[in-house]
């Protein structure tokens, strides 16, 4: 049996709940300093905050998070920053949707558990600008814990000096904790975010880890920590830098059938839209991740 680990939950919720905060005045900057290029013109966008809540099948409260979404902004033309922190059962669909946690020895005898975490998928309005994706949680039975997460760059018009620039951030953050860290995490990505029917990856991978304990909750933490803390640095100048440039018609083009390719990516294979939907969580909140628009030929 694990111990409630009520510190511990209460430090890991608190996090991902600081790391929306830096996450969402970024996003708000680079919209309100986009002065030149394409969509200058128009007034930047904001961020609509919502309030989510989840209930047990027996109507008492589940917990809950805050959805926040923005669209149409001259930058960003759809960018979700969620956080969550729910608690009640597991019933066997959901533990089935744990695909690294399956079988917990206990499960079936004590289903409850807990989970926290941060989801952010940005679709921008320039081409030329990376889509991206970056999730951490933490998640508690009495059985197990463990956290998970990671963030992935999806250009649908690849620069090879941004991808190396989004790694090499990574790779930044990860090597205090072990220089076998970015390796490992990377490889994982590139797994993880690989699209089987299409027989390809869905973007330029990053680094993604599940079902990480290795029996120290604190170095667990400080991981997933600078995991979050890797994002911004990895993503902001890349937007500053293409956020400005010129585009046709055929880029465009390029971006929309790139976004059906991210979509079917995230309704078939994505573990977290799985558990999210079968834990009974705001459906809105879950499919987030959806990119406004997308094309399929």
């Amino acid at each position: 049996m694990t111990a409630e680990m009520k510190t511990e939950k209460a430090q890991a919720a608190a996090w991902f709940r600081d790391l929306r905060n830096q996450i969402v005045a970024a996003f708000e900057g680079l919209e309100d300093s986009h002065s030149e290029g394409p969509f200058a013109d128009m007034a930047p966008g904001r961020f609509e905050v919502t309030e989510t809540t989840r209930t047990s099948d027996d109507g008492s409260d589940a917990g809950g998070g805050l959805m926040s979404v923005m669209r149409g902004g001259r930058v960003f033309e759809k960018v979700g920053v969620n956080i969550s922190e729910v608690y009640g059962t597991l019933g066997e669909r959901a533990q089935n949707a744990m695909a690294a946690r399956k079988g917990i020895p206990g499960m079936k005898d004590d289903p409850r558990f807990w989970a926290s975490g941060i989801s952010l998928v940005a679709h921008m309005r320039n081409p030329h600008v990376p889509a991206v994706h970056m999730n951490t949680r933490m998640f508690w039975t009495p059985h197990a814990w463990w956290f998970g997460g990671g963030s992935d760059l999806n250009p649908c018009i690849e620069y090879d000096e941004d991808t190396a620039h989004f790694h090499g951030q990574q790779r930044q953050h990860l090597d205090p904790h072990g220089e076998d860290q970015y390796p490992r995490l990377k490889e994982w990505a590139d797994e993880y975010f690989y699209i089987p029917h299409r027989k390809r990856a869905r973007g330029v991978g990053g680094i993604f880890m599940d079902d990480q304990c290795s029996g120290d909750w604190a170095a667990d933490f400080a991981l997933t920590r600078d995991i979050g803390r890797a994002f911004l640095p990895a993503f902001v100048p890349l937007v500053e830098k293409r956020r400005v440039q010129a585009y046709s018609e055929a880029d465009k083009d390029a971006q929309l059938i790139h976004r059906g390719l991210y979509a079917e990516y995230n309704l078939v294979y994505d573990r977290g839209t799985k558990f999210g939907l079968e834990t009974g969580h705001d459906a809105n909140a879950v499919l987030m991740s959806l990119p406004p628009l997308a094309k399929w030929v």
